[in-house]
């Protein structure tokens, strides 16, 4: 189920300030490479899940002074998928009708035979016509997980998505994404040094002063988790983290 190349994908990148009730929150230039995964880290409260929700055009609470744009010079809007912290499951739906949530409300057929495919991937087949209440809280987020996928947008913004699975359960849903999303180009919030350390083309560190560019593993993603270059980038970075925060 590899998905080839995406040559529409493009890079995207947001310059400016953003401000909660006459206080800055951050003052950030972040560009997203084309067809790459960036993963974006640092201490609570500092705006990552804000970058993610203006880049998808979604109020924010505060205002924001600068510009967000494609490097191909098209609008974004229409081009991109979205996955919040919190599944945003439709609690009076199936699984599979959550996962096909988006074809339905465009009013086109929805691609079941693909749905049931993803959802064999994050190993919800057998749930598929559960309601989410039915489902623990990381099948609540695998089926979001899958729900994206099935999107198949050129720009996937995800806010930590795999935060609430298990190690092993983690670490086969970050290679199914970094499979299916091949190509495209993907904003990765997370809180998780090994998970960046993996998954990253790009990875950058967020402060109120910006966003620091963290020097990522030389070996091309998806990278194996007990690979000298991969430990060395998550326990250097791990440390860095826990400095940020102490400071």
């Amino acid at each position: 189920m590899t998905s080839p190349p995406d040559t529409t994908a493009p890079g995207i990148r947001l310059c400016g300030r953003h401000s909660i009730a006459n206080s800055v929150l951050f003052d950030a230039d972040i560009a997203l490479g084309a067809a790459e995964w960036t993963c974006l880290l640092g201490p609570s409260g500092v705006g990552k899940s804000t970058v993610l929700r203006l880049i998808a055009g979604l109020d924010t609470g505060g205002g924001f002074d600068g510009a967000i744009t494609a490097t191909d010079g098209a609008p974004i809007e229409g081009r991109l998928g979205y996955m919040a912290q919190s599944d945003l499951l439709m609690p009076w739906l199936s699984v599979m009708d959550n996962v096909v949530i988006g074809a339905k409300l465009r009013s086109e057929a929805p691609d079941h035979a693909r749905a049931r495919t993803l959802l064999d991937r994050v190993g919800l087949r057998a749930h598929a016509h559960k309601t989410p209440a039915a489902l623990s809280g990381g099948m609540r987020q695998r089926a979001a997980l899958a729900r994206v996928l099935m999107e198949d947008r050129p720009i996937v913004l995800l806010d930590e998505p795999f935060s609430a699975l298990d190690a092993g359960t983690r670490a086969d849903m970050q290679e199914l994404a970094a499979e299916v999303l091949h190509g495209k180009t993907v904003l990765l919030v997370t809180h998780d040094p090994a998970e960046a350390a993996r998954l990253g083309h790009q990875i950058l560190v967020m402060s109120a002063q910006g966003a620091m560019p963290w020097p990522a593993p030389t070996t091309p993603p998806i990278r194996a988790i007990e690979a000298p270059d991969t430990l060395a980038c998550q326990s250097a970075l791990l440390a860095h983290l826990r400095e940020v925060q102490a400071a």
